[in-house]
């Protein structure tokens, strides 16, 4: 692999692991408050 190549699939993959990161913290806090919601209805 040329540099620019290893440069390119660097930011390629840090571009995905932080979709991955977006989507875990949104399911997260999605799931945190369905919780809170089932909690306080009782």
């Amino acid at each position: 692999m040329t540099p620019e190549e290893l440069a390119l699939f660097h930011r390629r993959r840090r571009g995905r692991n932080i979709a991955i990161l977006l989507v875990l913290v949104a399911l997260s806090v999605l799931f945190y408050f369905v919780g809170m919601a089932r909690v306080m209805r009782g």
